[in-house]
């Protein structure tokens, strides 16, 4: 039979179950304590609402690691190693494992897309098919709907040009540019957007020559021969006279547009579209370069070599003049530079068309140089929305190129600037550089050099002659960007046999015995590309064309 407790026995046991019940709750596994108290930190996913006002990224900075792919060979950088990326984490509780091809970034790339194991983030060219692939195939996320769910912060720091330029027909973007530029920044900043493209000269043979005129194929074959029988050695290696970007299996950028730009042969006339690849101006400097190879002056190294391969003889100086992306060489113009600071390349007047008009070199366009998506397999939606905000802000911008403050920069003579010893070394060895501080677009996924400009330290020699060199040159193309068809349309199939034809014919041409074979060779492309349907690929293109001007009238209204 049971007794009525007295009220002291009462409280007694009441006491008991009480600390029972707070001990039960606090005991158990590490991960629950961990997750009590993150809850206890912040309100639960579903209760957040954030706004665009607020950047997202600061609800969440538990440690989490993304698989970020960059889908260039040649990216040797690892984060976490440096001090900027380092606070980056620090701060985000974001980590990075970068993914980076062994080989050819091309079938990397399809293998990945055909086998469907994407990692959290890719970064690519945006003129690369793999870009339409991931899209088409469903294998990317929209970064709108992302946003809507998770970060409307988005939509406060992306560009709504930018935005409006990479959404597609169903209305969602799946990608952000780096290093772009539409046409209001261009109204904005005028002269001091630069150009990459630029032609090489080792300043110590040139100024040897007596700074040759060369401009015209005469005065361009003539400094190739004068340095080749005066420089014939390098430090006991051949001199190559004329390098270029490498060979591929579509041709070789170096003598595509950049060449064509050099001509300044416009890219459309009268609101269509110019084939400036049929262009006399550019007939006539591909058989000047014919020309080049049968005297000699065309190393075997320059259709073979890969960019490591360049990048090692353009430290030991070995060509003499190249038309090639400044940009590319940055760490090996430090290593000439340190030995001897007349061994460096600056950048003369080049290749010209008949007129010698003023080249019309390619600057940023809105299309930017990359773009980064993020992949259906993605291990966290919400916080990879979030990081890919943080880096588009103006707060991450500064992060990534100034990285932290009272470490690699402070405030001086009332600039945010590098801190001299930061400076120093960025200016020096770039190299070391970013292994050690990791600033400066060690890390250039999303970087905008239109904000990031604000900081940039004054450029120095051997790169300012460079930069300087390109000002009032520098154009945007940003109508002629993504012109091409989806490769798996009819038009995208011609494209691609086009393509492959032309980086099949295009050394053929520079290897020709005479201007006879050159032209039998050249006609001979010209009936291939007609017969394999070009005509509907330039109908498709003037179509992009015209919609893309229409766009970026919008843009400046």
């Amino acid at each position: 039979m049971s007794k009525m407790l007295k009220p002291k026995s009462f409280l007694l046991l009441m006491f008991a179950l009480v600390m029972a019940f707070t001990t039960a709750c606090s005991s158990g596994s590490g991960s629950d304590k961990g997750a009590s108290e993150k809850e206890d930190q912040k309100p639960a996913e579903e209760e957040v609402k954030l706004t665009q006002d607020q950047p997202g990224w600061e609800i969440d900075t538990s440690p989490i690691t993304f698989d970020w792919y960059i889908n260039f060979a040649w990216f040797p950088n690892k984060w976490g190693e440096d001090i900027t990326s380092q606070y980056v984490t620090k701060k985000t509780g974001v980590n990075i494992n970068f993914i980076v091809p062994a080989g050819n970034e091309a079938e990397k790339m399809n293998t990945m897309i055909a086998s469907g194991t994407l990692p959290d983030f890719i970064t690519l060219g945006w003129y690369e098919d793999a870009v339409k692939k991931m899209i088409e195939g469903d294998l990317v996320l929209p970064l709108n709907e992302l946003a809507d769910q998770y970060d409307p912060y988005f939509y406060k720091v992306t560009d709504p040009a930018k935005v409006s330029w990479y959404t597609k027909d169903d209305g969602n973007i799946y990608g952000y540019p780096n290093a772009s530029s539409s046409p209001k920044d261009y109204e904005k900043f005028g002269d001091e957007l630069t150009s990459n493209q630029t032609f090489l000269v080792r300043k110590d043979m040139y100024e040897a020559l007596g700074s040759p005129d060369m401009r015209t194929p005469e005065g361009f074959l003539k400094a190739l021969e004068d340095a080749k029988k005066m420089f014939p050695d390098v430090n006991g290696q051949p001199l190559i006279p004329f390098g270029l970007h490498d060979f591929h299996e579509k041709g070789n950028s170096s003598l595509e547009g950049y060449l064509q730009n050099f001509l300044a042969i416009p890219q459309d006339k009268d609101g269509k579209l110019y084939d400036r690849g049929t262009d006399p101006e550019y007939v006539r400097w591909l058989k000047t370069l014919r020309m080049a190879n049968e005297k000699g002056l065309m190393s075997k190294d320059v259709f073979v070599d890969k960019r490591p391969q360049m990048e090692e003889k353009i430290a030991q100086g070995r060509y003499f003049a190249m038309l090639y992306q400044r940009s590319d060489m940055a760490n090996q113009q430090n290593a000439l530079y340190a030995n001897d600071p007349n061994s460096v390349y600056i950048a003369v007047d080049g290749m010209a068309n008949s007129k010698l008009d003023q080249p019309t070199l390619s600057g940023p366009s809105i299309s930017g140089w990359t773009v980064t998506l993020i992949s259906k397999n993605v291990k966290d939606k919400a916080r990879a929305i979030r990081f890919l905000d943080y880096l588009i802000s103006e707060e991450g911008q500064r992060d990534t190129f100034l990285g932290e403050k009272g470490v690699t920069w402070d405030t001086i003579d009332g600039k945010d600037q590098f801190l001299p010893e930061v400076a120093e070394l960025l200016n020096s060895d770039r190299g070391a550089f970013d292994k050690k501080y990791g600033a400066s677009h060690t890390f250039w996924m999303m970087m905008d050099e239109n904000v990031t400009q604000a900081w940039k330290p004054a450029a120095v020699e051997p790169f300012k002659q460079l930069e300087d060199w390109t000002r009032g040159k520098a154009a945007s193309f940003s109508q002629f960007d993504q012109l091409d068809p989806d490769a798996n349309s009819e038009e995208g199939i011609i494209n691609e046999k086009v393509m492959n034809e032309w980086g099949k014919i295009l050394p053929k041409l520079i290897f020709a015995k005479s201007d006879a074979e050159f032209d039998q060779i050249w006609n001979d492309y010209q009936a291939k590309r007609e017969s394999l349907g070009f005509a509907k690929v330039q109908e498709y293109r003037q179509k992009e064309y015209e919609e893309n001007v229409k766009k970026l009238e919008e843009f400046l209204k």
